[in-house]
């Protein structure tokens, strides 16, 4: 059964977009071991919603999918008043993004993951933090998190390091501001992971593996489970007087 101790969300209703799989998919499994119902969003991958939802009702929460092609700003709006019209929600985390890293997307152009990934990670977030916050400032509450990039703000070569400093920096910006906006409301945080091991850390070449111990105090990756945990302390009330932080979950890494 669900946890009620520390960062306790029982019978609270929770959104997270991206969530068949990664960082997505262990939020809303961090969720409802906090006592959270959920709703999973996914784009395609409806087999790893469909996973999360079942190991999320072993908490004894409740659990709904709905489909979105977040880069559709027309179905990005849908979502949010579909998510509303189940009722009330208290946590909205705009996870999903466009990963360009695995997969076919390595060898699209530059301009091309610029592109989606700008439609997806900035504008999507923008579009779906806004409104889901101007409903949670409505009923009176809420709590939103959005992720960043710790090396955003300190940069890193190449074509990864441009595309995700300029696309992240956005969303870093946009939260904070977007904090201001809803208060006193709505608190808006934002997390800015380090390396951590989704789908791109299983395969990286060794070269990769070496940097992430030199650059990690902790020496170790990141899991998508640390990063949920954090999740959850920021949407809980016992981090009511946090709103418009970036917090780097980074195993101490320089920045």
């Amino acid at each position: 059964m669900a946890s009620n101790t520390f960062a306790d969300l029982s019978g609270r209703r929770a959104v997270v977009t991206g969530a068949s799989s990664g960082i997505g998919q262990a939020v809303a499994l961090e969720l409802a071991r906090a006592g959270a119902n959920v709703i999973v969003h996914y784009r395609s991958n409806r087999a790893g919603a469909e996973q999360t939802a079942v190991e999320i009702r072993k908490f004894g929460c409740e659990a709904s999918l709905l489909q979105a092609d977040l880069s559709d700003h027309a179905a990005a709006e849908k979502l949010v008043e579909d998510c509303f019209a189940q009722g009330q929600v208290d946590v909205w985390v705009n996870n999903a993004g466009v990963d360009v890293l695995t997969g076919t997307a390595r060898e699209w152009s530059f301009e091309e993951k610029l592109s989606r990934l700008l439609a997806v990670d900035v504008q999507a977030t923008c579009l779906l933090g806004r409104r889901a916050g101007k409903m949670m400032r409505a009923q009176g509450t809420g709590s939103i998190i959005n992720i960043g990039w710790d090396q955003a703000e300190r940069g890193m070569e190449g074509d990864s390091g441009e595309l995700f400093s300029t696309t992240k920096n956005a969303v870093m910006g946009f939260s904070r501001s977007l904090a201001v906006s809803l208060a006193p409301e709505v608190r808006v945080n934002c997390v800015a992971p380090g390396w951590i091991k989704t789908a791109w850390g299983e395969v990286a070449p060794q070269a990769w593996q070496d940097r992430v111990m030199a650059e990690t105090p902790l020496k170790r990756w990141g899991l998508p489970e640390d990063i949920a945990k954090v999740v959850r302390f920021l949407v809980s009330d016992d981090a009511r007087y946090l709103t418009g932080q970036v917090i780097y979950a980074n195993g101490g890494a320089e920045r």
